[in-house]
């Protein structure tokens, strides 16, 4: 299942990074947030990971983007996270 949402870049707080416990490899996370537009604009926040994360943090607010994602939901102690991973985006006009 692949969504899309179209919008401007709002915020982009600093990246996140770390290595994996189970594999050794380093990883690169960046959540941002994307405000959609109409007669009630939305705030949404996503994440990009890796590649797709390091080539975010180059964008400056106000940017118009279209982004690709994945939504996913994970278990922890009984309570459901919702996580929207950003995999491909593109620029618009």
């Amino acid at each position: 299942m692949s969504n899309q949402i179209t919008g401007k870049l709002k915020a982009m707080p600093f990246p996140e990074s770390g290595t994996s416990h189970a594999t050794g490899k380093e990883w690169t996370k960046q959540l941002f947030v994307i405000e959609t537009s109409g007669q009630y604009p939305k705030d949404v926040a996503l994440t990009a990971w890796n590649d797709t994360a390091k080539s975010i943090s180059k964008l400056v607010a106000g940017t118009k983007l279209t982004v690709h994602f994945e939504p996913e939901s994970r278990e922890y102690n009984g309570k459901y996270y919702t996580d929207l991973k950003a995999f491909k985006y593109t620029i618009d006009g």
